[in-house]
């Protein structure tokens, strides 16, 4: 065979070693690995002298011709491309195009094959991809990058730190804008689609860059902020624009940082006193918003811009006086997945948020749709403040980029907390499947129920996060306290202890089954109204045991369409075979690394967005929607 790595090919070289075979070159990059691997398999079975064969005993298909027939070279090479067109067709048909039965019924997927990582000099200044969210894209060279535009994820902001960071001299990089990435799906009214935010920042900050003590950022909107205050700075800075980012450790009792416009300096930004900062290294670091950019750490023959006199870029620093980012774990086994697990107002975010500060070695990822909504900041306020759209639209596209970061962060080796309710025995089975091999833990919150009720109100009132009755009575009568087992290591219990939750989660499960299912799953879509000869209600269905089974009211008709069995079986969909289809991020094609595309998904949520009187529904009909949504954005 021959010694090409497809694996390691770029796009690019994908589609000229195809054009070279006479091949197809349409479509995502998963299919032209498949479809030059099967060429080269052909290949080096025709050198040997016959049609590919899998295994000894192949396939009926494989044995054609084997009898010594009489082909010409011009025969057997026109049989040899039937060969490979026909297997590459069967081996590239997207799972979407199977079964829905097959499709649907999957609870358990196979965990995803896990993320391939290049050699690279770790001696080297580069964007750090353990430092980074899940959703920003670090190009091959670790030099640049982009983040996720498709459907919501064009919301959100995405954040990368540089993998060595410095505490004296004199030190600079410089940052290129290389694209604005089209978002036309987007409203108008979404204010600065493309934005990027440069800067320094302490490695234990998170990645919103200048949202927090320690963090500071020059945005293209022509503001300076740390720890959320915004102020005029500088001037406004968009695509091609080159930004240099100064930093000072040597001009006096304060280090000074300062930044500069295509060559032009633009004076000091931010002042910071010795003493506060406590010798504790900056790293380079930059927000981004739907747009593509280049770092210049010193490894570029020439700068963008001239240096001001003094500075020394980065890359150039010595070794021994540059420190390294926190490193991430070496193999799965040293990950951790800590699985949370209770009701909505429970207490699962504040837990979360308050673990993960107190282990910042551990650098957990916290995949929730609080932490999606934290990334839709605009100028560091939260959505709920300034979104003039409608909310309901917005928060099932947070749902949407929950589900594909679940995917993407099964393939990479970090340390997760999965913040959602977690009370459905089928759900908590699917979503640990995938991180096979990590260290998965539950976590369980679980007040008394005169502390969720103040703890409801509380939220209510503070965040104006109010979850429909029907969908926590729902949830009580299928809650299923987890137990360790296959699929979980070990499981703690934070208030409430293993017996007493025992009895509460009884107490839910009667509750939530006396009340019945709620009104608008009563009613079925089909002709005939209402399931059932008889009865006017759907049966509730609990069927496997303590372990939840498929657990939930059915809904097989309705408004979502659904063809899914319990509330939580619709907020996480996973689908191994399409995974790297739903993970090739744009067209890009002035960058070889990243001519890639995605394949298109239903953007019902964007239609609604965009002709919400179109659909003629009324203000209770747009909120019923938006109630029945709410089951799978809180799972």
């Amino acid at each position: 065979m021959s010694g090409i790595n497809v694996k390691k090919l770029k796009v690019n070289e994908l589609k000229e070693e195809l054009q070279q075979r006479g091949l197809d070159t349409r479509g995502l990059k998963a299919d032209l690995v498949i479809r030059l691997q099967s060429a080269l398999e052909a290949e080096a079975a025709g050198e040997e002298g016959g049609p590919p064969t899998a295994d000894a005993g192949g396939d009926e298909e494989h044995d054609i011709g084997a009898d010594g027939d009489d082909y010409s070279d011009e025969g057997k090479h026109i049989f040899r491309g039937f060969y490979v067109a026909l297997k590459t067709f069967f081996r590239t048909i997207p799972l979407a195009y199977a079964p829905r039965s097959c499709a649907h019924r999957a609870r358990s997927p196979q965990p995803p094959a896990e993320e391939e990582e290049e050699d690279f000099d770790d001696t080297l200044v580069a964007i750090d991809t353990y430092n980074c969210d899940l959703h920003f894209k670090v190009s091959r060279d670790r030099y640049s990058g982009y983040p996720l535009t498709i459907e919501g994820f064009a919301y959100l902001w995405s954040g990368a730190r540089a993998s060595y960071g410095v505490n004296k001299g004199q030190v600079c990089f410089e940052m290129k804008i290389n694209e604005e990435i089209s978002v036309k799906h987007l409203p108008s009214s979404e204010p600065d689609p493309h934005v990027v935010r440069i800067g320094w920042s302490l490695d234990t900050c998170n990645t919103q860059l200048g949202e927090e003590q320690f963090s500071y950022g020059y945005g293209g909107t022509g503001k300076k902020s740390s720890n959320c205050k915004f102020e005029d700075y500088g001037e406004k800075f968009r695509e091609n624009d080159v930004l240099g980012c100064y930093i000072d450790f040597d001009s006096g009792d304060e280090v000074e940082m300062a930044f500069s416009k295509n060559g032009k300096w633009l004076d000091v930004a931010f002042r910071v006193s010795r003493e506060e900062l406590a010798k504790q290294p900056l790293f380079p670091h930059v927000l981004v918003k739907n747009c593509a950019i280049e770092f210049n750490f010193g490894q570029k023959e020439e700068p963008f811009f001239p240096l001001p006199e003094g500075y020394t870029f980065i890359q150039n620093i010595p070794l021994e006086n540059r420190i390294r980012g926190t490193v991430g774990p070496a193999t799965k086994a040293d990950c951790e997945l800590l699985m949370m697990v209770g009701l909505p107002a429970s207490g699962k975010t504040t837990w979360a948020s308050k673990h993960a500060t107190e282990h910042p070695a551990k650098k957990y990822n916290i995949l929730g749709t609080n932490a999606i909504m934290e990334k839709m900041k605009v100028m560091g306020l939260r959505r709920q403040k300034n979104y003039a759209g409608r909310w309901d639209v917005l928060i099932q596209q947070a749902t949407q980029c929950l589900n594909r970061l679940i995917q993407i962060a099964a393939r990479k080796k970090r340390n997760y907390i999965l913040d959602q309710t977690n009370v459905y025995g089928s759900a908590q089975r699917r979503k640990m499947r995938p991180f096979e091999g990590f260290q998965r833990k539950a976590i369980v919150i679980c007040p008394t129920d005169e502390d969720l009720k103040e703890r409801t109100l509380k939220r209510t009132d503070e965040e104006g996060k109010d979850v429909p009755d029907h969908a926590v009575l729902e949830m009580k009568a299928n809650f299923v306290l987890p137990e360790a087992g296959e699929f979980l290591d070990n499981v703690t219990f934070i208030e409430l202890q293993k017996e007493e939750a025992d009895t509460l989660v009884k107490q839910y499960n009667e509750e939530g089954r006396k009340a019945g299912p709620p009104p608008d799953k009563r009613f079925d879509n089909r002709q005939g109204g209402f399931r059932g000869r008889d009865a006017p209600y759907q049966r509730y269905d609990n069927r496997g045991g303590s372990q939840g089974g498929r657990g939930g009211y059915q809904s097989r008709g309705g408004p979502q369409g659904g063809n899914f069995r319990g509330g939580e079986e619709q907020g996480f969909c996973y689908n191994q075979g399409n995974y790297n289809q739903g993970y090739n991020y744009g067209n890009y094609s002035q960058y070889p690394g990243y001519s890639q595309s995605y394949s298109q998904t239903p953007a019902a949520p964007a239609a609604a967005a965009a002709a919400p009187a179109a659909t003629g529904q009324t203000y209770s009909q747009q909120q019923q929607n938006y109630n029945q949504q709410y089951q799978q954005v809180t799972n």
